[in-house]
Parts: C-alpha cells; structure tokens; sequence
C-alpha cells in the first residue's frame, strides 16, 4: 500500500527546520492527517536534531540555523 510507504519516507527523511522553525513540534503542519499524534515539542539546542517519540520522524537544524533564545 502507497500509506505504509509514505510512513517509512515520513520516518527516514529528516525534517530540516531553520531557526525561525523553533520551537520545534511533531506532528510538524506537513503532516498528513492520519500520522497525528499527541503534540511533543523537541529540543534542538545541544545537538541540533531531535527524533520524535511517539512516530520517529527525525528532526534537524538547517546548516547555519541560528538558535536564539529569549
């Protein structure tokens, strides 16, 4: 089935966020509907990628993203 594909892309494709992306969630707005999940916000900042706990789509920041915090 084209679903259970989409799932393994969605999982192994990491998601690249730049600096005005943060804070970081998943299920991120491109997901589709079906993959929702309970909203998990992800912290980026020590390694600069994250991987969601409950779909384990990976999360990264974009080469030369700028973390700012408050």
């Amino acid at each position: 089935m084209n679903t259970a594909a989409n799932a393994t892309k969605t999982t192994q494709t990491p998601v690249e966020l730049d600096g005005k992306d943060l804070p970081a969630h998943c299920p991120n707005p491109l997901m589709p509907v079906w993959s929702s999940h309970p909203r998990v916000f992800l912290n980026l900042d020590s390694s600069g990628s994250a991987k969601c706990p409950y779909c384990g789509t990976q999360y990264r920041l974009k080469p030369g993203a700028v973390v700012k915090g408050h």
